[in-house]
């Protein structure tokens, strides 16, 4: 389940990308180096673009959230370090001092 929701998570990440990248460009932030003509006009309400871009970020952000629940499920309590101490003290491997002839 973890993995198909990740496939559909990256494949959606992908194509909001796109999708953003493909829309046409409003000129400059809140009118500014733009032209005063533009700056009260409005906008054509809505293409498809628009929405599918909505759409597609609705859809990531819920792709999202339940990976990041699915994966609170799976973890335990403890933290990093102490997982990293464990294996430490697990596999007690020292690096052997090599010997002098």
């Amino acid at each position: 389940m973890q993995t198909l929701l990740l496939i559909v998570h990256i494949i959606l990440a992908i194509l909001l990308i796109g999708s953003v990248l493909l829309q046409k460009s409003d000129g400059g932030a809140l009118g500014i180096g733009g032209n005063s003509d533009n700056l009260m006009s409005s906008r054509s309400a809505g293409n498809f673009l628009t929405k599918f871009t909505a759409v597609l970020a609705f859809l990531f952000i819920i792709t999202s959230i339940s990976l990041t629940l699915i994966n609170k499920k799976d973890t335990s309590q403890k933290s990093i370090i102490d997982k990293i101490e464990q294996l430490d003290k697990n596999t007690n491997t020292q690096p052997k001092i090599p010997s002098s002839k």
